[in-house]
């Protein structure tokens, strides 16, 4: 081999492999800075891309990856890499001790989602994203934390994680970083502050069971008064719709008997009168003797006493012992 083919060879090779090297395929959701002669030149796109070898050089980044093996303990590997993932990235942050504005040390666990918007501002504006983004959820989580107290970060995860967004947001805004998401995984209080937790609710479970029953008793002695009320207001209209109806009927009967007796009377007094007898001195005499008959018909009565005036209701039966004897010849014929 001569000396003009081994150098078409060698041209032939360095004219292949700076094509090769030339040549970026890109990914979808990925892209790459470039530099040119150590200046920023352009993004790449994904798909093909072509770039002119020892010129432009793609510029790499520290990037930080979280993995947890199968006996859950968290590995965190660093590379340095050339392309950028624009898809979203969680970042699980290890646990940290934070106080709260009581003086309680609990211990959190945050997990944040976040993704480069930005690929240029995210490689030159910080020199390591994945740290920088971490070492500001942190700060910033022991900033909200510390203007609550333990009952209130307990019950306000929501409303840590909106302010937390809010924050890292707006903070990471200018290295090209869109945060979507936080989220206070774990929030763990010291184990004499759970013990005194726990005893507090027991204590508000009895005190609601408490109220609870003397609530069922109040209410069942309030149903029960109000359920006698009723029944002695029911038996009262009933003793007085029964009084009056008894009453109507006693009425009505006095009236039907004073009624017949009044038929009665005008029958003997027309009687009477027919036969030019006195109807006056017949009413008396049957009167009188109705009461004498009263008198005498006691148990222990021993003694009967006749009024003065007996003779002359005697003198009356004697008159009606005529006037029956001159009826019946008027009667017979």
């Amino acid at each position: 081999m001569d000396a003009g083919t081994l150098i078409l060879l060698v041209l032939a090779v360095f004219v292949a492999v700076y094509t090769v090297k030339g040549i970026k395929l890109i990914q979808q959701a990925q892209t790459m800075v470039v530099e040119r002669l150590g200046k920023f030149h352009r993004v790449l796109e994904s798909g093909i891309n072509i770039i002119l070898p020892i010129i432009d050089q793609p510029r790499k980044i520290q990037w930080k990856y979280v993995h947890v093996d199968p006996a859950g303990n968290m590995l965190i590997t660093r590379k340095s890499i050339e392309k950028i993932d624009l898809r979203e990235t969680v970042y699980d942050f290890p646990r940290q001790n934070v106080i709260t504005k009581d003086n309680v040390v609990i211990e959190i666990n945050a997990m944040l989602y976040f993704q480069i918007t930005d690929p240029k501002r995210a490689v030159y504006e910080i020199v390591n994203l994945p740290d920088a983004i971490e070492k500001l959820t942190q700060t910033t989580l022991r900033n909200v934390i510390g203007e609550l107290d333990l009952d209130e970060t307990l019950a306000s995860r929501d409303t840590i994680n909106h302010k937390l967004k809010a924050i890292l947001d707006e903070a990471t805004d200018k290295w090209g970083v869109k945060v979507n998401r936080v989220e206070l995984q774990d929030i763990n209080p010291p184990r004499d502050i759970k013990e005194a937790m726990e005893k507090q609710m027991r204590a508000e479970r009895d005190r609601r069971a408490v109220i609870l029953v003397a609530e069922g008793e109040k209410r069942s002695r309030i149903l029960e008064a109000e359920g006698y009320r009723d029944a002695q207001i029911n038996r009262a209209e009933g003793d007085k719709r029964a009084k009056i109806l008894q009453a109507e009927g006693e009425a009505e009967a006095k009236i039907k008997v004073a009624e017949a007796e009044a038929k009665s009377i005008d029958f003997i007094t027309k009687s009477i009168s027919a036969s030019r007898g006195n109807p006056s001195s017949y009413l008396v005499a049957i009167k009188y003797i109705e009461t004498l008959k009263e008198m005498v018909s006691g148990k222990d009565n021993k003694v009967v006493y006749l009024p003065i005036e007996a003779s002359g209701v005697l003198g009356s039966l004697g008159g009606i012992k005529e006037l029956f004897d001159q009826i019946k010849p008027q009667a017979s014929s």
